[in-house]
């Protein structure tokens, strides 16, 4: 990876290694539009119209901007139903990459989940994650399962020095699995990096120990690689004994180790699609009988032969750490723009995005009032930014009805790579700023329309009084005519 010093150090931003060809233009609609526009759409930003958003910073997944050699790799797909070179030329690629020969196609990463999910989760089984993610927690709990989080405790700190806050507590690991019985875990997952404490990501020395347990007791092993890429930026950038591996050479080491690796391509390979990987064939027999069952046939899972072409040219280029810097340096430059700001973030710089820490920002809202969602709602009609809740919202209720609170109430502002310029990232901090100094008039959200699973994706909520109209006031008075 480059590094490049600016001769006048007041200058110094992160430096793009690519030129951009294909441009989209933007809407940014009046303050007036935005405050119409999240109202309608439940203060739901999921629900929002693409037209009416400036900055799409709800995701990086499918979103990330495609390189000249994706978008021509494209252009000879091999179409056929069985038998596709599209599929052979995506199985060497992660052969590439991985060095692994077992493959299953899935139309997406929680395509891949739900084959896991009905191949190893039966009821009363527990799956043990450093952190949960939302669809995969959902997978486990409709088929009886439970998840057991067993973070360090270091993970949920909002703010600290510490490297790699996503490890594992590995000694309530081999503790959880002695207490509940190996035969009874359906698997242990490791999510490097963690979506939602923040992308915080996961050390090799801790995933190694986690396998090395799983081994000695008999349990699966599952990487959830998507969001990899980044978390190996970290590795090498964070831990020793990474800074002079192979980015290929990481990849492999834990393919070696780990059962199963799967992950979503619309993040790992920045096309869509989803793929199931495993070193011993076994795994791979077990799960492969769900493929045709939900995906498609075994040669392309419910992929469209295009996306395959692209995703395994994706694949290759992410052994280029160039090409894997630019997210997490965007991110790393907007998290130090808000912290400079005094703007509450989770620290240090994640994968991902910059994470708002709304527990801070909004402490007068209770979880109850969904503080993550409203300041999301507010971002929104600040500047016309669209975030992601990742808080309280996108939990699930317990069985008896009762909330579950989230550990930390974060807003996420994602950086899809190679989408946005540095001006466009200021601009994010300014309204970010602005929003936070006008705090005070940031109120509360109810639901009136709650769906029992995933509801974050399509559930819809009002404003607690009138503070969303107030914010528009203030903005008028401080903006003017600006939009």
């Amino acid at each position: 990876m480059s590094s490049v010093k600016f001769y006048q150090q007041e200058n110094q931003v992160p430096l793009e290694m690519h030129k951009v060809r294909v441009v989209q233009k933007l809407n940014l609609i009046p303050v007036e539009d935005r405050l119409r526009a999240i109202q309608e759409a439940g203060n739901n930003t999921f629900l929002l119209q693409n037209r009416d958003i400036y900055m799409d910073m709800i995701t990086d997944s499918g979103v990330n901007a495609m390189s000249d050699r994706q978008t021509a790799a494209m252009h000879v797909a091999d179409d056929s139903y069985a038998g596709s070179e599209s599929w052979n030329r995506a199985k060497a690629a992660i052969k590439t990459v991985f060095g692994v020969d077992n493959v299953l196609p899935a139309h997406q990463g929680r395509a891949a989940e739900n084959i896991l999910a009905e191949t190893f989760v039966k009821p009363g089984k527990v799956a043990l994650m450093n952190f949960h993610f939302t669809t995969t927690k959902a997978h486990i709990t409709r088929l009886g399962g439970e998840v057991v989080e067993l973070i360090d405790k270091k993970g949920l700190i909002p703010q600290s020095d510490d490297p790699f806050k996503g490890d594992f507590d590995l000694d309530a690991l081999r503790s959880i699995i002695e207490e509940k019985g190996a035969e009874n875990v359906a698997f242990v997952r490791v999510e490097a990096g963690t979506n939602l404490i923040g992308g915080q990501p996961v050390s090799l020395e801790n995933m190694l120990a986690v396998t090395d347990i799983c081994h000695q007791t008999g349990v699966v092993s599952v990487l959830d690689a998507s969001l990899l890429q980044d978390n190996v930026y970290f590795m090498k950038k964070r831990e020793p004994r990474c800074n002079y591996m192979e980015v290929k050479d990481i990849y492999h080491l834990l393919a070696s180790r780990f059962d199963i690796i799967y992950f979503s391509a619309r993040k790992l390979g920045f096309s869509r699609g989803g793929f199931i990987l495993s070193t011993d064939a076994k795994w791979t027999q077990m799960m492969m009988e769900f493929v045709p069952l939900y995906e498609g046939f075994l040669t392309y899972g419910g992929m469209e032969v295009r996306s395959i072409e692209a995703a395994a040219e994706g694949l290759l280029e992410s052994l280029d750490m160039e090409y894997i810097s630019q997210g997490p340096e965007f991110i790393e430059y907007l998290v130090n723009e808000l912290d400079a700001y005094g703007v509450p973030v989770i620290k240090p710089a994640g994968g991902l995005g910059a994470h708002l820490n709304c527990s801070e920002i909004v402490p007068n809202i209770p979880h109850n009032q969904y503080p993550a969602a409203a300041v999301g709602a507010a971002l929104y009609i600040a500047g016309g930014i669209r975030g992601m809740e990742r808080g309280t919202v996108s939990e699930q209720r317990e069985p008896d009805g009762t909330e579950r609170y989230a550990e930390l109430e974060l807003q996420r502002l994602a950086l899809p790579r190679r989408v946005f310029t540095l001006s466009q990232v200021k601009y994010c901090a300014d309204r970010v700023k602005w929003m936070y100094d006008n705090r005070n008039l940031i109120g509360g959200l109810k639901w009136t329309e709650e769906p029992k699973v995933l509801r974050f994706f399509f559930g819809r909520m009002k404003e607690i009084g009138h503070w969303q109209e107030e914010l528009v006031s203030k903005f008028r008075e401080d903006f003017g005519d600006s939009l």
